[in-house]
Parts: structure tokens; sequence; C-alpha cells
């Protein structure tokens, strides 16, 4: 197991971190001030500043890619919706192509309607049944131009509105499916934050290996948790091993960055960005 008491090399920041604070190209620029190597961006912020600047000022840090977020949410009420994700989900590639990003991250969707707020059909296996199909059609594409894809299990509690894929077992069941010979197209992303408590974790993630490890996101579990989605806490202020939890993905082949991902609205991002990037680094080395 790597140590990461003395450096934070190996530490990514998901850009989503410090996003209430700062734009993405200020984000790079703070991140390489501080010898961070890489991020992972999100598509609505690179739009906001135009994905040429942001490329030219990735390699002008020469910051590199942990992820890129993110493609996915393939179920629909029909078939135009069905074709509208899909078309999405290939300009979500081409973005990852150009900004060279090892994988584009798949949060896959759930029942249409349900993220805001009256689900248009509650058939949760039919949404399973879509989002399989949308993966195998961009996978497609994706292996085309060269961009892996990275499934992301997001915890039960977002099932209904964003990803019905929801443990390590359901996105290998997927991966072993669609890409049975382990080609390095297809993988998952894991986030302590959604699949901590799981009870078949150490063994889905050996199930992995180092084939289907393709991005690792860190923070903390708090209790209480004042909000479902918006209370992630800094790395050592909950419940999450994730010591431990690096631990299985190293011994299973992994060793890429720990990419800190945080969204808080009630903590960090009310937090100067400075503040949160420098506890960020020191996090890294005390808890990660």
């Amino acid at each position: 197991m790597r140590d990461f008491t003395k450096s934070h090399e190996w530490l990514s920041i998901n850009t989503a971190t410090v996003k209430k604070q700062w734009s993405l190209d200020k984000i790079i620029d703070e991140c390489a001030k501080r010898n961070i190597r890489a991020i992972s961006p999100w598509r609505d912020q690179v739009a906001a500043v135009g994905i040429d600047k942001v490329a030219k000022q990735l390699r002008a840090h020469s910051m590199q890619l942990s992820g890129y977020c993110r493609g996915g949410f393939f179920p629909a009420v029909d078939a135009k919706g069905i074709g509208a994700a899909y078309d999405d989900n290939r300009r979500a590639i081409d973005e990852a192509k150009t900004l060279n990003a090892p994988c584009l991250v798949l949060v896959v969707g759930s029942l249409p309607g349900a993220l805001q707020g009256k689900a248009l059909y509650t058939d949760i296996q039919l949404a399973r049944t879509q989002v399989y199909d949308g993966i195998q059609k961009a996978l497609e594409y994706a292996v085309e131009i060269g961009i892996p894809l990275a499934i992301e299990p997001l915890h039960p509690m977002q099932a209904a509105e964003r990803a019905c894929v929801n443990t390590l077992e359901q996105a290998l069941d997927i991966c072993d499916a669609l890409d049975p010979q382990r080609k390095g197209r297809l993988g998952v992303a894991l986030d302590v934050y959604h699949t901590w408590w799981d009870p078949k974790l150490k063994q889905q993630i050996q199930r992995a290996g180092k084939d289907r490890l393709m991005a690792f996101h860190v923070c903390d579990w708090l209790t209480p948790t004042r909000d479902l989605l918006n209370d992630r806490g800094m790395m050592g202020d909950g419940v999450i091993e994730i010591r431990k939890i690096r631990g299985w993905v190293e011994s299973a082949g992994y060793c890429q960055f720990s990419e800190v991902e945080i969204f808080s609205d009630q903590d960090w991002w009310d937090r100067p960005g400075e503040e949160v990037l420098d506890t960020c680094i020191s996090r890294h080395c005390s808890s990660v």
C-alpha cells in the first residue's frame, strides 16, 4: 500500500469540491499552485469556460485528469428521449477525448422525471434494462474513440433519482456482460461515500481487479447526515474506514489517484476555496 503521509502526489481534486467558490479556470490555477497534479472536472464547468481553453490550460500546467464527470442518465419514457441521452453521451465521450481523460464516469440514471420531482414511470427494472442497453450502445462509440467508460454505483438512497445501479456487484455484472474479455474498455468508479456500507465491498473490489478499477473517490460519511446529497464530510470527519478501503483497492491492483469529491452546502462550500484545497491536502496525508 502506498504511503500518502509525506506527499500528496496522488491527490486529485474533483472540481465539484470547490465549484461554489471558483470557476474551473481558477480551480486549475489554484490546484497547480499547490502542486496538485490531477483534477476531475464536470461538464458544465468545462462548458462555462470553454473546452479548448480548458485543454490548453491543463497542458500549460502539465495537469492530468483522473476522470471526467459525467455521462449516463440513460433511461427515458420514449425512443426520442433514449436517443437524446445517447447523443448527449456521445458528446461527453468526445469531450473526454479532447481533455485526454482516462475515463468518462457514468452516473447511469434511473426513473425518468424523478430527479425533477415526479417519476414518469416507476418500473425500476425497466430503468435497469434501459441503462444496460444505453451503456452497451455508448460503449460501441467509446471503443471507437478510445475512451473507457467507468460505471459509478450510487448509494441506494439515490436509486430513484440518479442511479439504479447501487452496488459494486451490480456494476461489475454489467462490465462482465459487456466487456467479458476485460479489454480495459469498461470498468467502475468506486466512491467510498456510496459503497462503504456494502457487506460485499472487499470481495467485489477483489473481483474488479486492476482492469475494472478506473477511479477511486474519497470523502467521508457524517453522522448525523443532514442532507443525503450535499452533506459529504472531509476525510477524517466521519465514519468511513477510508484507508482500509484504499488498502483493498490497491491490493486489487489500483495505483492511480485518490480523488476528493465533496458536496457540502452547509460547510465546505461556505469556506474559502484556499482553505478547502489546503485541508484536502492535509487530510489526504492523514486520513487517506
